[in-house]
């Protein structure tokens, strides 16, 4: 690896999602190498300039923070149940990763992330891990292995073994690849001609379409908060997936590691004011959410269409 290439790290965020980017990009900072370049691209469709301008704040020397709008490309997907995170927060950001071959050819390889993540590592350490020809490097998912009924979705709807099924919120893209096998092509194509129900939109089509050529990630790389598992002892990365987030709640894993990053960050007094706020009310909206998830995998194993039915049937789903 050519340790003076800059490393691009991408990111999608919209306006509710900024202050936790500003933390994101703060715990990155304190853990860049000094001989190396990095290149945050925060890709969005729509954030204020005030966002903009703290998120930038974090930029220093050998670390520049670029903003590139997406040029369209996500017209035909619309606020329905089956492309909501979480069952209940729409937002086009989730897909952006999707578009990051095509829209950056100058870069064979990049890492996209998060907004949700804390680090605890440099970042060319990912980067510089060798995935060989797969297509993307990532963890597996473990937030399912305890839900028998996200297990059976993500077995007999996407069609995928549960010990393959990945998380999307950190990929190491092998870019070249990826255009080579069209991947927004593939997406879009899918996307318009089934409107596959899924519960993790983004994630399932990455799961269903790169299946076999994923390179697994030491799980350090995409640690997340879980009640059923110890903290690890040196996680390179948390990410607060789904509801377990510190900005929300108390007692959540690696609490700490987000809290020590927050109080440099710009957005502080927001997100303190943001988690005083969130009330009985919307945690029973947490609650509630999640068992609609649950109750949606179960009901989408049955489908007429799925990942897994139109595969069996001859359907062009993986990319390679």
């Amino acid at each position: 690896m050519n340790s003076n290439a800059c490393i691009p790290v991408f990111f999608a965020v919209d306006d509710a999602y900024a202050p936790y980017l500003s933390v994101a990009l703060n715990s990155i900072v304190a853990h860049i190498s000094p001989d190396r370049s990095y290149r945050a691209i925060v890709l969005y469709t729509t954030l204020k300039e005030e966002n903009k301008k703290r998120i930038a704040s974090a930029a220093r020397d050998r670390f520049a923070i670029d903003f590139v709008p997406m040029q369209g490309g996500l017209e035909s997907i619309q606020d329905r149940m089956s492309n909501r995170l979480r069952c209940d927060y729409f937002t086009l950001t989730i897909y952006f990763r999707l578009f990051i071959p095509l829209m950056f050819p100058q870069y064979d390889k990049g890492i996209y992330i998060d907004s949700d993540v804390i680090l605890n590592a440099d970042l060319a350490e990912l980067f510089d891990t060798d995935i060989g020809d797969n297509l993307i490097g990532a963890c597996n998912d473990r937030s399912i292995m305890e839900i028998p009924e996200l297990v059976d979705y993500v077995e007999n709807a996407v069609g995928v073994p549960k010990q393959t099924y990945i998380n999307s919120g950190v990929l190491l893209m092998n870019l070249k690849k990826l255009r080579q096998v069209s991947l927004e092509e593939r997406f879009l194509t899918l996307l318009n001609q089934y409107h596959f129900n899924s519960v993790a939109p983004d994630q399932d089509y990455i799961n269903a379409m790169c299946h076999g050529h994923i390179f697994y990630l030491d799980e350090g790389w995409d640690a997340m908060p879980n009640e059923n598992h110890p903290e690890l002892a040196a996680p390179k990365l948390i990410h607060y997936n789904l509801f377990s987030k510190p900005w929300c709640y108390d007692g959540v894993q690696y609490a700490d590691y987000f809290w020590n990053f927050a109080k440099v960050s710009p957005y502080y007094e927001d997100i303190v004011r943001f988690k005083k706020e969130y009330d009985d009310t919307k945690k029973e909206e947490d609650s509630n959410c999640l068992k609609l998830l649950i109750e949606r995998a179960s009901e989408i194993v049955s489908d007429e269409i799925t990942f897994k039915k139109m595969h069996e049937t001859g359907v062009e789903i993986r990319l390679c």
